[in-house]
């Protein structure tokens, strides 16, 4: 996908501050996307539509992964990679059902504010795995963890003893690389060996004067061998 900002990473190569780099690439998305030009459109939806960047579904899933957001989010995951997601706001158990109508009224209406926000989020998880190969040179996966206090937004395939499953994740995740903070989020804790590919978004990647909130990494589903960890 490097060819969807091409100058924008010939540009980042140039500069070794990753805040520099994070400035860089929200200045680069201004301009390609004009998202700087929302006052100045007539209708209230064409404003709407331009300030409702990439930085509204990412503050959106900071506070709520199951709004119409996060719906979008898991849009950009089933559009792209082909993963439905099985969990947004009630389990979501096939595309037939009234579960999957209700997150694809939630993913119409919030793409619909926005203009062209799946090349947004293109290009945001390029830059992500940009940043990421610089970070973690030589690295292939991190070691996450996700506090639950149930299995609802996934799906057990296997059982392999009472601490490792085989999972269908939920096709997009809130995870941190903190252990002792994922036990703030539930009673059990799900540890997995997590591909950089697989990392559509982590905190602290922008700058704070452009997010604020937790030091969350956004990890896409599917099948994961997972610990679960438990209290006690």
């Amino acid at each position: 996908m490097r060819h969807n900002g091409r100058q924008l990473f010939e540009r980042l190569d140039r500069l070794a501050d990753p805040e520099a780099r994070g400035l860089q690439f929200h200045n680069f998305m201004d301009v390609r996307y004009q998202l700087h030009q929302w006052q100045r459109e007539e209708t209230q939806n064409s404003r709407k539509s331009l300030k409702n960047s990439y930085l509204r579904f990412l503050r959106g899933w900071q506070f709520d992964s199951n709004s119409i957001e996060g719906a979008v989010l898991k849009g950009w995951v089933e559009s792209r990679l082909g993963l439905a997601p099985t969990f947004h706001r009630v389990p979501i158990k096939d595309m037939h059902g009234d579960a999957y109508f209700l997150y694809t009224v939630d993913r119409m209406k919030g793409a619909e504010r926005t203009s062209a926000i799946l090349p947004q989020l293109d290009l945001l998880y390029e830059y992500v795995q940009y940043e990421l190969a610089i970070r973690f040179p030589g690295r292939t996966h991190l070691k996450l963890y996700r506090g639950v206090y149930g299995f609802a937004e996934h799906q057990i395939i296997e059982q392999r003893d009472k601490k490792h499953y085989l999972m269908r994740l939920n096709n997009l995740n809130s995870f941190t690389d903190d252990f002792e903070r994922a036990w703030e989020f539930g009673s059990r804790v799900l540890q997995a060996d997590v591909p950089l590919t697989k990392i559509f978004f982590m905190g602290g990647i922008l700058p704070k004067s452009l997010l604020k909130g937790e030091a969350e990494l956004m990890v896409i589903g599917g099948e994961f061998e997972i610990k679960v960890l438990t209290g006690g």
